[in-house]
Formats: C-alpha cells, structure tokens, sequence
C-alpha cells in the first residue's frame, strides 16, 4: 500500500483519508489523470465527513459531492476559500474520471490543494489549529515534464530546504529518490501489490461501503446530540484554519485560472502563455500568460478575440492586492507587443509618461474577497480611461462580454446626453420627483456607487424609478438594471406598472426596452430591465450548485432595490435605493 509523508496525519481519520492521496501520488509520475480521480476521491470523502461533523450528511438522499459542496457553503460551514479548493478538485477530477484529461502541472496542483484542505480540516477538527505540517514534499518530475513544470517543482525542493533545513530536506528527498531507484521488477511488484489490495477493497465494496456509511452515520448522530454553541464554535474554528491556507505563486496561478475559466476566459499559466507561441485567435476569450512589456512581463493580458482589454498582475496570497494594481497600471503603460492583436479604440488615454495603452487593470491573489481583509483578498479593479476612476474590490472575475459591454459604454457622453435631455414624459412628475433624478444622476457624475432615495409611502417611487431608468437606458448610461422588490405581489404591481405605463411617444417603457419578470430567472442578451425578489437572486447566487453557475459579477451594471437593502451579494454594482418613511 502507498504510503505519503504528505499526507500522514489524515491517518487517524480513516485509512482512505491518508491512502486516497497516497496513491495519488503514487501515480503522479506515469497516470496524472488516474492521480487526479484519486484526489477527487479524497475531497468527496473528505466534504461528506465534514457534513455528517455538522449534522448536514443526509445518506438516504444519496447526493452527489456537487450538492454536499453547495449545502456546506449555504450553511456558512465550508469557508468560501476552502470551498474553492473543494470545487478546484472536484472539476479536475470530473475531467479526468470524464474526459480522460489531466496534466503533470494539474495533478501537481491537485497535491497541493489537497493538502491545503487536508491541513485545514486537521487543524478545524482534529483541535490543532497551531498544526505545523511542514513544508510540501514535491514528487520526483516526470521523464518528460515540460521546462515550466521542472522549475515548479525544482522551487518547491527549495523550499522544503529553508523550511526543514538542509540536512533533513536531502534525507526526505533521498528516501523517495531511492523508492524510485528500485528495479522494475521491485516496483511492479509493489505496484502488484497495491493493485491487490484495492482490488480485495474493490471486491469488499459493500462492506467497505457499509463501514464508511455507520462511521458516517456515527458521526451525524452525534452531531444531532452537540449544542448549538459546540457546532458554532467549530465553524468558527473552521473560518481561523481557512485564513491560514498558504498557497504558493504556483498554486494561486493554478486557482486564478480556475477562476478565470469559471467566468467564460481559457486559462492555462503552464499552457497558454507566451513563450509557448499562444496568441489571441479570433472567436477565443484567452488569458495569456506571461505576455511580454516593456523590462518584463505581464502576468496575464485578456484577449476578447483580436482585442486586448485587460492585463493582471499575480500575487501571494499573503501580499496586499490593493496596492498590486499599481504594477498592473505599469503593465498597461509598458505593454509593446500585441501579437497581431488590435488596441481597444481610442487608446491610448491619457497623456504623457502616464498613457495606458489596456483600459481595464486587474490585480488578485486567488483569495475570496472578504470585506474585514479588503485590500488583501477579491479581484481588484481599475478602469484607467478615465482619471476619476477610482481602484476597487470585486468579488468575482468579469466576463469577456461583461468587459465588451463595459467598452460600450462611454460615460462623459452619457453624462452629457443626461444634461441635455429634457426631463419630460408621458405623464406628470412632481417637483420633488423630478430633484430627485437630478439628485441621482449629479452623484453618479461624481462617481457615487450607491445611493439611498427615502421617500413617503404613495409618493410615487415607481414612477420616480420608471422615469430614472427611461434616462439613464435611453442615454446608454447603463446597459441592464435589476429591479429586485422583496416580494412576489410587489413584483407583479412594478411588472404591471413598467408594462402599462407610456412614456414617450405612446410606448411604455416595457415597449422601447423589453422586460422579464418575475418568472424569468434570468435575463436574455437583449434584456434591459429584469424585475426579481431578493429570495429569488440569492438563490440564484447562494445555491448555484457550482461557483461558475451563479450569476456573472457583470451580468447587471445597476441594481435598484425597491423597499429592501441587501447585504453586499456578489456584484461591484451601482445601487439605487428607494425606501418609504413615515
């Protein structure tokens, strides 16, 4: 049976706990897609045995990991970072159990997210949040392992030296050097070996089976039976060993392109990069990496087929992302070379040393963004066309069309054509309605991004709001508004009123831009107002089964929240408020 240094504290956990990744790596080497199944095995176990520690495993319903994973996260159990590793493992292992994908570089990163999660889990429920594992003990490098891969694996050698000293990194590293010099007929018989035992595992299926299901089911009776308070307490646990998941620049470019390919971009750091000849193609969102600039090299330039609107800088999880979007403004400036790409038109902005050449700077560390570690997790942002605008934290990558539409949008001129449009319509709008327009539109001139309208009850919000939203569509100040209401028969009295009110020319609004309403989950390309409740859009977010189902960051560009205020969901959004007061 394999055996891991890596991996050796899971032991007191269950046998599969500590063999599943062994024979992951075992099989690094010669089957990385075989080595990947075998960690998304470990991370299923691993997630049902964090449910049933809850009280949240349900074996009757036989759900899949998908689903353990989705109900974990809605519980607030699973931490946002730890559950992006889970999801990381379970979609490579999908590929390779599916597809019959999987890389050397990937099953690397399988091993290292792997043990992050086990690290975590060990500290959060084994109560040893001070565990120290030690540094990772890199496997010997393929025969063929690509230059990228070997240098990965050369710093990870490193690495362990400074963190074990010298002396006992060569005696680790001589020990597994030496299991791989053993002659072909010791090794086959090994491999023999454990092809046996899990074979009789194999045929002992159902008892296996059955013993997992009584630990599982142990453990869920007990949970039942644990306070509150306890349980409380362990989520706590669970959220303080989840800050402490340290992952290299290896590991966060390995989940910045998960991430990226989650929102519509391929991305592949050991892949598609520059030196490997990847350049933009027409009809492909690509995330190439390692682009060339002016004394270096940009860490990721985002290609909208031939358009490049986009460059990233990389960073630690440890180092502060905020102040990274400086590096990435340099690449925006500095970037040379296209290849065959076109520029974004009107580039470049600005004038001087100071002219960007890429509208749209990003700077992230693979962290989730935590509002209390702002600058220091999420994906940071700038759009450099404009001087006025100002850094700032999403929490979520934007999409290819998201950034096209972004282009579209030219705000001086919209601002403008606000100035300039009479504020008349089909029907009558008070004094005090029509400054409250005005009052809206001065602030996002000024680059507001969330305001509060509080007006009485029957002073007409909606008429107020069709009125705001006809301006600010009709000048292509936004491209498509939320109207999130906080019930059904709220819903279908502003769906009534959007729908029947005229606004110009005879038409309603509902008539010049289209509408989707409550039964509607989610909007079409052309739609430029969708009506929603609360309940329903943080389903749509909290309960997607997979982070890449939820709603793109820029699937909206203005939400308005009639007589609710929701807590910060997903989206870096303009809000508009409107509330009644007595």
């Amino acid at each position: 049976m394999a055996n891991t240094a890596n991996f050796s504290f899971m032991g007191g956990y269950g046998q599969n706990l500590e063999a599943l990744p062994a024979l992951a790596e075992s099989y690094f080497r010669t089957d990385p897609s075989t080595a990947l199944f075998k960690l998304r095995q470990f991370a299923e176990l691993l997630a049902k045995e964090v449910a049933a520690r809850h009280g949240l495993y349900q074996p009757d319903r036989r759900d899949g990991f998908e689903t353990i994973l989705t109900r974990l996260s809605y519980e607030r159990v699973l931490p946002r970072e730890t559950a992006d590793l889970f999801h990381g493992l379970r979609k490579l292992g999908n590929d390779a159990a599916h597809e019959a994908k999987g890389t050397h570089a990937e099953a690397l990163s399988g091993l290292k997210f792997a043990r992050q999660i086990a690290i975590w889990f060990h500290r959060t429920y084994g109560k040893q949040p001070d565990f120290k594992p030690g540094a990772f003990l890199p496997p010997p490098p393929p025969v063929d392992a690509s230059a990228p891969l070997r240098d990965e694996i050369a710093a990870l050698r490193l690495s362990l030296a400074n963190s074990e000293g010298v002396a006992e990194a060569a005696r680790l590293l001589a020990e597994q050097e030496a299991r791989e010099r053993q002659s072909l007929s010791e090794r086959l018989h090994r491999e023999s070996e454990d092809r046996a035992v899990w074979e009789a595992l194999a045929q002992e299926g159902e008892i296996e089976k059955a013993a997992m299901a009584s630990r599982l089911a142990a453990l869920q009776a007990q949970a039942e039976k644990t306070s509150v308070a306890t349980l409380q307490a362990l989520v706590t646990s669970s959220e303080k060993a989840a800050e402490k998941i340290d992952l290299d620049e290896a590991d966060t470019r390995a989940l910045i392109d998960r991430q990226l390919q989650d929102n519509g971009w391929e991305a592949d750091t050991l892949q598609l990069r520059w030196s490997e000849g990847t350049r933009p193609v027409k009809g492909r969102n690509l995330a190439i990496a390692e682009w060339p600039i002016f004394k270096g090299r940009a860490d990721y330039a985002l290609f909208v087929g031939l358009t490049l609107v986009g460059v990233v800088e990389a960073k630690r999880k440890n180092i502060s992302v905020s102040s990274a979007i400086d590096q990435a403004e340099r690449y925006a400036r500095d970037i040379t070379e296209t290849g065959g790409a076109a520029l974004v038109d009107g580039a470049p902005w600005q004038d001087g040393p100071h002219a960007y050449r890429v509208p749209f700077v990003f700077a992230a560390n693979g962290r989730v963004y935590l509002r209390q570690i702002e600058t220091q997790s999420g994906v940071w942002f700038r759009d450099v066309r404009r001087p006025i605008n100002l850094r700032r934290a999403l929490v979520d990558w934007p999409t290819p069309d998201g950034l096209l539409g972004k282009l579209s949008v030219d705000i001086d001129a919209a601002t403008q054509a606000l100035k300039d449009q009479p504020m008349t319509f089909g029907f009558p709008l008070r004094d005090y309605q029509k400054a409250a327009v005005a009052k809206v539109e001065e602030n996002l001139e000024a680059g507001r991004r969330a305001m509060l309208v509080a007006m009485a009850t029957g002073s007409g919000k909606t008429k107020l709001a069709i009125a705001l939203l006809y301006r600010l569509l009709s000048t292509k100040r936004f491209r498509r508004v939320c109207f999130v209401v906080d019930r059904s028969a709220l819903g279908d009295q502003t769906e009534g009123e959007f729908s029947t009110t005229k606004v110009v020319t005879g038409k309603s609004f509902a008539d010049i831009f289209g509408l989707k309403g409550l039964r509607d989950a989610a909007p079409d390309a052309e739609t430029k107002l969708h009506i929603c409740t609360i309940q329903g859009l943080v389903k749509r977010v909290l309960l997607a089964n997979d982070p890449a189902q939820a709603p793109a960051i820029d699937q909206y560009d203005l939400i308005v929240v009639d007589e609710c205020w929701p807590a910060p969901i997903r989206w870096p959004r303009f809000e508009v408020s409107a509330s009644s007061v007595a």
